[in-house]
This record gives C-alpha cells, structure tokens and sequence, in this order.
C-alpha cells in the first residue's frame, strides 16, 4: 500500500472515530441539567443560542483533540515511509524531577522532531518547560527540531512562539511553522502530505 492510501485510510478511521465520539455526547447532552440557562439569559444569551453553545463547545474539544492527534500520526507516517527506523521515543529528564521523562514525537537519525498541528498556549510557564525539554534533547546528542502547521492568531500567543523559535535555534535547533512546516515535511520525506490532505478534504465535499 502506498503512502497516500495509508493516509487516506487513517483520515476516514479518526473521522469515523469523530462523527463516533460526537454522536455519544450529543445523545448525553439530551438529558443534561439546563438550568444555568438562566445565566445564560441573565447575559443576554436566549436559550436556543445556549444550547447551540454548549454543543459546539462539546463538538470543538472532541475536533481539536483528534485534529491534532491526526496530523502528527500522519507526519509520523510520512517520516516512517521514508524513514523506517524512525519512532516515537521517551528520553530522561536529566535537568529536573518532573516529569521524569520527555517524549520525541519522532526521532529520524538525530533530528528530534516535535509534531504540532497548532499550539495557541499563553501560558508563560509553557516557555520553562519547553526550554527544559530541548536542553535535555541537546545533551542526548540529539537536534531538537519543532514542526507546526498552524500559527496562532492571538498576539500573546504569538509572541511565546517567537520565544520559542529563538530557543530552538539558540541551541542549534530549528523551527518550522505554517508553509515552512508542509515544505520540511515534503522536502525530508518526499511526501507531498497538504497535498494529500486537500485531495482528501475535496473528496469529502465535492457533491
């Protein structure tokens, strides 16, 4: 099987996984406690706006969850094409307690690749721990490497990525994100993967 089958297969198991796990919720969400729609009213917000709230809010936990889980299990594959030896693997954390280990989402030779489909964290305390783990990375003797499809909208968000970015290259590390994430993972695979993503997104609505 080829490798733009495989990841035509894996889109249609995480949706089928998705539609699976909303279906589930929806049908709880029917006999959930409405009433803090009164909150809801005392804000301006009328009961059928509240209920359309709550189920997206539902349906967008389940979305970015598998969304994410997704694109970097078809980066791994991408990267296991051409690449057979590479893996996910869990290092030590030489540098701390906790946590006591780091995970490489994909290790290919000595490039340490992290896998994100986006990351829109504000959270200053994110800057540490992300700094901890490529130090530990870079003592293993490994290149630590960040792929990130999609940027965040939110300044300060932003900002932490810009922090990020200049962490990794400060430590002989590189950093990816947006067009230059697709570019990385095609020119070092060979596999066009947003090429194959879009084919399979206009099967999905053209008619």
């Amino acid at each position: 099987m080829d490798i733009e089958q495989t990841i035509i297969e894996l889109a249609q198991k995480y949706a089928d996984n998705l539609k699976l796990q909303i279906d589930i919720r929806m049908e709880e969400m029917e006999g959930d406690d409405k009433s803090h729609y009164l909150i809801y009213q005392v804000l301006g917000i009328t009961d059928e706006e509240g209920r359309l709230i709550d189920l997206y809010q539902n349906k967008g936990r389940f979305l970015y969850k598998y969304a994410g889980s997704f694109l970097e299990e078809a980066t791994k594959l991408c990267f296991l094409y051409s690449f057979p030896k590479s893996a996910a693997i869990k290092i030590p954390n030489t540098l701390g307690q906790r946590p006591k280990t780091f995970e490489i989402d994909c290790l290919e030779g000595n490039n340490a690749i992290e896998i994100k489909w986006r990351d829109a964290t504000t959270d200053g305390d994110h800057i540490t721990k992300e700094h901890t783990r490529i130090q530990v990375i870079h003592q293993a003797g490994y290149i630590p490497i960040r792929v990130m499809f999609y940027y965040p909208n939110r300044t300060q968000a932003i900002k932490i990525q810009n922090t990020l970015e200049t962490l990794y290259k400060g430590i002989g590390g590189e950093y990816y994100s947006g067009e230059r994430a697709w570019e990385y993972v095609k020119q070092r695979t060979g596999v066009d993967l947003k090429n194959i993503l879009e084919k399979i997104a206009g099967n999905n609505f053209s008619g």
